[in-house]
């Protein structure tokens, strides 16, 4: 094995991200393995399979499959964990083996690529951001009086002991690499020093995508969301699918909505190519997956695209995603409203989101961000 070539472990996944990474590594000649549930209902790749089923013997089996495959993961150069909490397990059963991996591999680094405990304190710190699936200004926002805030505990991060799990996690791991400005802001003020961090981006196979320019002005703009059955109200899709809906009934000969619900990666891809414009989320500063492998494909995203972010990135010139703003009544509405009365404006758009994407998140150069970080941060 050469010097430059590194073992990889990615344990955790969400939504396709570390299987891109890994896809992207092993191209530029690095060993990497996913160890993951597949993100759940997306189906995501992965080289060993960590799915929970339900009920008593699901998480019998589920423990097994965890014993049965520690012994492969060791003497990687790098583990990298999607969250403090990577596996489907309490806190109290994820301690123990991070210590196993910390004993059995040259470095850990942690992920930040969903929800956890520092980014739910910015979310409420009132002073981080504007607004987030949690605020919307100095008011909870919708999600948080939902069905769906309450089926997925996501109170319990406010909890004394995920923050001790979440200290236990920091304090054992070598380095955070963040795939959102959000989360970024979300460390940077929180982390003791020595534990370096880095912001990467979240990878795009552009290669996987094919670019489909909307080549004129089209006589009905295509709309198309993508719908997470228990995650709607934390995106704001809800309210992205009921002013769509408006716009339909409003302007029936000059837009069109497909609803696409909970179907595999690979289905959910080729389905959005068919559209002009993609509604993703209302409560982001940054264009995430959704976003990004749509406008690889020549879509225009109706996602976050808020000044901050832009300028963190250093994008003076090429803003091209649909940024709404939760915090202004009727925002929604009259950007949508907007996008129709001139769509003329969507070729040019169009082009921009596949020049955004092939700039800052293209799969290898968000890979050799990863592996400048992880030589910075040897031991």
């Amino acid at each position: 094995q050469s010097a430059d070539k590194l073992r990889i472990l990615f344990l955790g996944d969400a939504s396709n991200m570390h299987n891109c990474l890994a896809r992207q590594l092993r191209a530029m000649g690095h060993d990497a393995i996913v160890a993951s549930n597949g993100s759940r209902w997306m189906d995501t790749g992965r080289d060993i399979d960590l799915t929970r089923k339900g009920g008593a013997w699901g998480t019998v089996n589920y423990l097994c499959d965890i014993v049965r495959n520690l012994p492969k993961m060791t003497g990687f150069d790098i583990v990298e964990i999607s969250n403090p909490i990577f596996l489907d397990l309490r806190p109290s059963k994820v301690r123990p083996i991070l210590d196993y991996l910390r004993r059995h591999n040259r470095r850990v680094i942690l992920s930040a690529l969903g929800v956890d405990r520092w980014y739910y304190d910015a979310c409420h710190d009132r002073h981080t951001f504007r607004y987030s699936d949690y605020m919307v200004g100095d008011r909870p926002s919708p999600f948080t009086q939902s069905e769906e805030y309450l089926a997925q505990r996501q109170h319990n991060w406010g909890k004394d002991y995920m923050l001790r799990h979440h200290d236990y996690v920091i304090r054992r791991v070598d380095g955070v690499v963040a795939c959102l400005w959000e989360y970024y802001a979300a460390y940077q003020p929180r982390l003791p020093e020595g534990i370096p961090l880095a912001y990467a981006g979240i990878p795009v196979e552009l290669d996987a995508l094919t670019f489909r320019p909307i080549e004129a002005e089209p006589a009905r703009v295509r709309m198309v969301i993508g719908i997470q059955r228990d995650r709607t109200a934390v995106k704001g899709t809800d309210r992205l699918l009921e002013a769509a809906r408006r716009m339909v009934d409003r302007h029936p000969d000059r837009c069109t909505l497909d609803v696409v619900e909970n179907v595999p990666y690979a289905e959910y891809v080729e389905r959005i190519a068919r559209a002009h414009v993609l509604l993703d989320q209302i409560y982001s500063y940054t264009p995430a997956t959704n976003a990004l492998i749509a406008m690889a494909q020549g879509l225009v995203a109706v996602s976050g695209g808020e000044p901050e972010y832009y300028d963190f990135i250093g994008e003076r010139d090429n803003r091209p995603v649909i940024n709404v703003d939760p915090t202004v009544e009727g925002d929604i509405d009259a950007k949508l409203e907007r996008l129709i009365a001139e769509k003329d404006r969507l070729p040019a758009l169009s082009r921009a989101s596949r020049a955004f994407v092939e700039k800052h998140n293209a799969a290898p150069i968000v890979a050799q961000r990863y592996l400048d970080f992880w030589h910075s941060a040897k031991n």
